[in-house]
């Protein structure tokens, strides 16, 4: 009961090194590449999986933003793999990190953010100042509008982290109320081993939602560009 509740979010190292750069490629050995005529069973739902999310995620999009299928489907593996590895005991999930979360949501919004000034230069800076406002309203707008589109990489990164992060700090504490209960009351105990179980079944759910809602966020925000 004395562990540091956060203990779980630190960089693990190895002989001093972080290791965190290891931990982030793994997932990578969970889709091999098929080099077989016939798939097997594992592999084969891998594609129907992968190809069901590309077709429902890259529909609203035009031949431009088509052009991004192979970077948002590795996105939402990544994450999604990387969720939920991270449920697994005395793991370490990179998700839970803001820094790592900054560094796909910044580069991917100023990605689509300049495919839009590049392609669509009108419609992208008629964000800034919609139709029709009044004239001493502009400067407002402008800034209102300006700090909005700011935000949106923090919005992204802030969600996931939050997220995450919240779900396993339920789990660590219900987990500990349960070993704890144990001594006091066996009924107890139970009830709060059923709810533990329950919140693991939901934030297994939450891990693949989660990885979802990033990528379509970030497909979206290219969509409104391309």
């Amino acid at each position: 009961m004395n562990e540091n509740l956060f203990s779980s979010f630190i960089t693990p190292t190895m002989m001093g090194l972080p290791i965190v750069i290891i931990i982030i490629m793994f997932p990578s050995i969970l889709f091999p590449s098929p080099n077989r005529l016939i798939n097997n069973r594992l592999i084969s739902i891998q594609q129907w999986l992968v190809q069901l999310t590309s077709k429902q995620m890259l529909s609203i999009h035009n031949q431009k933003g088509q052009t991004w299928a192979l970077m948002l489907m590795s996105l939402i593996l990544f994450i999604g793999s990387t969720n939920l590895l991270g449920l697994l005991p005395h793991s370490f999930t990179p998700t839970t990190q803001l820094s790592l979360n900054l560094g796909m949501a910044i580069p991917l919004w100023a990605g689509t953010v300049i495919v839009g000034f590049r392609h669509k230069t009108k419609a992208s800076l008629a964000h800034f100042l919609p139709q029709g406002t009044p004239l001493l309203l502009i400067p407002m707008l402008v800034i209102i509008e300006t700090i909005s589109l700011f935000i949106q990489p923090m919005a992204l990164a802030v969600r996931l982290t939050a997220n995450i992060t919240a779900g396993h700090l339920l789990i660590h504490l219900i987990g500990s109320a349960t070993l704890a209960l144990m001594n006091i009351s066996t009924t107890t105990a139970m009830v709060t081993f059923i709810i533990l179980i329950l919140l693991t079944i939901l934030e297994f759910a939450v891990a693949l939602i989660q990885a979802y809602v990033f990528t379509l966020l970030v497909s979206l925000y290219l969509h409104d560009n391309t």
